[in-house]
């Protein structure tokens, strides 16, 4: 089959690889159908690289058809339309019970001390091989996969994988209720739903912030009020902005869907360069032990939040000797809550949406439809922010 491989930094090609087989009686195989490229996806192509194998297949936000089913998955049968979680779970264990799949104690990737095993990711989380390709297996399909009705485009349901329930849990992280404020840093496809799912969970106020004109210009679209980064000299001048339009004391909450792609720190941006130049086994114990994030979304986060909120973190951090402005965050009394989004325990609040109405916009989200074939050039693109690009869905 035809699949996304890494071959290494900025580097990534459409090869052909061995087909997926069923291993474990738990496993299913499905067919691809559409595939998405994820902000994630290019931590992998930068910052990451050290955590990465040549030949590791990428992706994590399939849908697709079941083809084939392992003996112990009786709720799926050839034929089904599925949505795949990006993580891989178990669903009987006691964090799966809690409703922290990404803790799944089944698959823990326990060599490297990390949670669940992940779709397409480093062999931090088990380098799984992934869903840009043309079959996928899945492990532990009695639980995973999200059965959905045929019919409706691809684009209706697909987005179950990563981009809703991610968003949903930044924003029920948050806190936001009827009534709130919340400010958005980073309007990429997390951020994007992000301001959508607020309005739609009643928030009174919401705000985007991104420097970016085309995510700007369609978060303007979509209503909502937007800050642009490269119209203030100065962080407190974007400050003062923000709380003038928030009753003078700032938001009730912060969601930094930004991560470590955060335009910030020369330091952490060299060092995370400078690991990218390592010999692969230097840089990986850098990265674990002594890695650093650019930090500049989340301390902005910090210093926008009001006294009292909370700051809710969807966008991914990867370093271990970041440094945290901890007199603020203990004197302003903030709340922080952050993880990978624990898709199962929200797909059900979140698939009741996806009904004809479309009410978070789903069927329109994607600006760029791809053949699996073009994923070198989807990268490219992404990572650039060229030719409007928000989301990119690849198909085989």
């Amino acid at each position: 089959m035809r699949a996304t491989v890494w071959h290494g930094k900025r580097d990534v090609r459409v090869d052909q690889v061995p087909d997926p087989v069923i291993q474990e009686p738990t496993d299913a195989v499905i067919r691809i159908t559409s595939s998405g490229l994820c902000g994630s996806d290019l931590h992998l192509y930068e910052v990451l690289t050290p955590f990465m194998t040549p030949g590791d297949i990428l992706g994590h936000e399939p849908m697709g058809i079941v083809e084939e089913t392992g003996s112990e998955v009786p709720g799926l049968s050839p034929g089904d339309r599925v949505v795949v979680p990006f993580q891989i779970a178990c669903g009987s264990c006691v964090m799966c019970g809690d409703g922290l799949p990404t803790q799944c104690e089944t698959t823990q990737v326990r060599e490297h001390g990390m949670g669940a095993q992940l779709f397409g990711y480093t062999k931090l989380y088990g380098a799984v091989p992934g869903a840009q390709a043309e079959y996928l297996r899945v492990p532990q399909a009695q639980f995973g996969p999200i059965k959905v009705p045929h019919g409706p485009s691809d684009d209706r349901f697909v987005y179950l994988s990563d981009v809703l329930p991610t968003a949903w849990q930044a924003v029920r992280y948050a806190g936001v209720e009827s009534g709130s404020s919340v400010v958005v840093l980073g309007l990429g496809p997390i951020g994007t739903m992000a301001c959508r799912v607020a309005r739609h969970l009643g928030a009174a106020q919401v705000i985007g912030i991104d420097h970016v004109p085309d995510r700007l210009e369609r978060a303007r679209r979509d209503g909502f009020d937007v800050f642009d980064l490269e119209g203030f000299d100065h962080e407190s001048d974007l400050l003062t902005a923000v709380r003038d339009v928030t009753g003078g004391r700032g938001p009730d909450a912060v969601i930094d869907a930004v991560g470590t792609e955060a335009h910030g720190s020369p330091a952490g941006r060299l060092a995370q360069q400078a690991a990218g130049l390592m010999p692969p086994r230097w840089a990986e114990k850098l990265m674990h032990k002594a890695g650093v994030d650019r930090m500049s979304a989340l301390h902005l986060a910090i210093a926008l939040v009001r006294r009292g909120g909370t700051v809710s973190v969807s966008g991914v951090y990867g370093g271990m000797t970041d440094p945290m402005p901890m007199l603020t965050l203990f004197d302003k009394q903030i709340q922080i809550r952050m993880g990978q989004a624990n898709v199962r325990r929200w797909s059900d609040e979140i698939l009741p949406l996806l009904t004809d109405e479309d009410v978070l916009g789903v069927d329109t989200f994607a600006t760029h439809h791809l053949r699996l074939d073009q994923a070198p050039e989807a990268y490219e693109l992404f990572q650039k922010k060229a030719d409007g690009v928000l989301k990119v869905l690849l198909h085989p």
